[in-house]
């Protein structure tokens, strides 16, 4: 306690003994009665949550002692420590006393125990009005006088850095139904008493006595909820809330916080910090629930609100998908921003045809599934070519494959880049197990230019169009098994070294003459 001179000593013994120790002492005695009561009635269940009333009263007392005699506070304490400490000593085995009293009270109700009842009230009263006191009793513990403290503007939630008290203790319970509860006090019988309660209203609750163990739990499980203390040891309430708001996979995770701090300073910081609510202990029964169960809810369905917002994503990502399997990167695009209609010339194109030859007598071999799993065997190869050579894959036309270069964007080494496809996918069918079966196609290429665009609505198709596109159709019919037919087109735009052979110059249907070259 403070020094002060005599008179204020007196005053506050007076003080203490008038409005403290007569309650205080009606608590202990209530309690004894109630414990021959319960061992009367046969209420054996009840007697664990009486002697938890009695260490309380108990500890109540011995402060209320030290308070009479002076010794309550340390010299070395500063008046904020000291009225902090002080207020949180007496409010904790008010609050312990307060919890236990109702959950037996309502048993009492229940079973139709008045008497037992009627005692639990007075015990109920008393402590009601020993929290009335605590505030006063802890300024007058400053050692100035009342009027002057009363004038005083506290941040009592700087009180939380200087709150150092540990209680071990650790309880995990996971009851079958409600929402599931982090409860973090660095105080056992807050712990105890609270926890309790709440597994009584059907939630599950897991208990922290700090807030690095809050933190551990956190990592292993999630909550819907954490109802969490201002004054601990090692990582004050206001600590772990700023570092729940800063972690991703924490921040939807809504927070009460308790305390027995009531100014509104403390409230309008937590609130600041990110906390969802503030209770003040001891909990008025109606209130916490009210409160927690309302925050429940919110969670719920802002949980529904994520999820649809995942669902959403999830199914974007996935027409995405598709579409990009059908169409270039770049039209669909163009099409997410609004285009409508999509067509573009293109000057300089190389297009490939490959055919399979003498597909008729191969396919009448086979079983309809064989002849379907060999062809999409070797498309499905073409295509994986198709990407590492960075040419568009245009489409499959029966046994035939259609592949472009220098669309939708114009490449400069387009025609380099489709021959270099059609080696590969000749090495690609020369890896496969030789017979009469064994498909070989023919290919052929030309450069020039083309008309791309986006027809149709159903199963529409980015396609080209123009005689560039007919002139490689025919140079592949026309062309030799194993090998690639390039037009003179076709060599005049090629940049690298390729090993050509001219072959002749083919008069195309509707085309005219047209020197080719053979590759491969």
């Amino acid at each position: 306690m403070a020094t002060g001179n005599d008179f204020q000593r007196q005053a506050i013994a007076a003080h203490v003994d008038q409005r403290l120790a007569g309650p205080a002492r009606a608590i202990l005695g209530f309690q004894e009665l109630l414990v021959e009561q319960a061992r009367d009635l046969g209420l054996h269940h009840v007697r664990s949550d009486l002697d938890r009333i009695g260490s309380a009263a108990k500890q109540l007392n011995g402060l209320i002692d030290r308070l009479l005699d002076g010794t309550a506070c340390a010299l070395e304490e500063g008046e904020a420590e000291a009225e902090a400490r002080l207020r949180h000593d007496l409010r904790t085995p008010l609050n312990a006393i307060i919890g236990y009293s109702e959950m037996i009270l309502e048993e009492a109700r229940d079973a139709q125990q008045h008497a037992l009842a009627e005692d639990l009230q007075v015990i109920l009263s008393a402590a009601a009005e020993l929290l009335r006191q605590v505030d006063a009793i802890a300024r007058l513990s400053r050692g100035e006088t009342v009027d002057m403290l009363q004038t005083v503007e506290r941040t009592g939630i700087d009180a939380a850095g200087l709150e150092q008290l540990l209680f071990k203790a650790q309880e995990v319970a996971w009851p079958e139904r409600g929402g599931r509860i982090l409860l973090v006090d660095d105080v056992a019988s807050n712990r105890d008493l609270l926890s309790r309660r709440l597994r009584r209203e059907g939630h599950c609750v897991v208990t922290a006595e700090s807030g690095l163990s809050a933190l551990a739990k956190l990592a292993e499980d999630e909550f819907d909820l954490i109802l969490l203390d201002i004054l601990m040891p090692d990582m004050n309430g206001i600590e772990m809330l700023s570092r729940l708001k800063s972690e991703e996979r924490w921040q939807h995770v809504p927070v009460i916080m308790i305390s027995g701090l009531s100014e509104v300073t403390a409230v309008a910081r937590c609130i600041e910090a990110g906390a969802d609510d503030y209770l003040t202990k001891p909990f008025n029964p109606i209130l916490l629930r009210a409160r927690i169960n309302s925050t429940l809810e919110k969670k719920r369905w802002l949980d529904r609100e994520r999820h649809y917002l995942q669902q959403i994503k999830t199914e974007k990502m996935r027409s995405d998908s598709l579409i990009r399997a059908i169409l270039p990167d770049q039209i669909v695009a163009r099409l997410q921003d609004g285009e409508e209609i999509i067509a573009d010339r293109f000057e300089e194109v190389s297009i490939l045809f490959a055919d399979i030859v003498g597909f008729s007598p191969i396919a009448a071999k086979l079983s309809p599934s064989d002849l379907v799993r060999r062809l999409d065997g070797m498309f499905r190869k073409f295509d994986l070519l198709t990407e590492q050579h960075r040419v568009e894959k245009i489409k499959t036309i029966g046994d035939a494959y259609m592949a472009a270069c220098g669309i939708p964007e114009p490449a400069p080494d387009h025609a380099d880049r489709i021959l270099a496809l059609g080696m590969s996918m000749l090495r690609s069918l020369q890896d496969t197990e030789a017979g009469t079966d064994r498909f070989r196609i023919r290919i052929g290429i030309h450069s020039g230019a083309v008309v791309a665009g986006l027809i149709g609505r159903l199963r529409f198709v980015y396609d080209v169009w123009g005689e560039t596109v007919n002139i490689a159709s025919r140079l592949e019919s026309q062309g030799i098994a194993d090998c690639i037919q390039i037009s003179e087109a076709t060599r005049r735009a090629l940049r690298g070294e390729w090993a050509l052979e001219r072959r002749c110059a083919l008069d195309l249907r509707g085309i005219g003459m047209v020197e080719t070259y053979l590759v491969g």
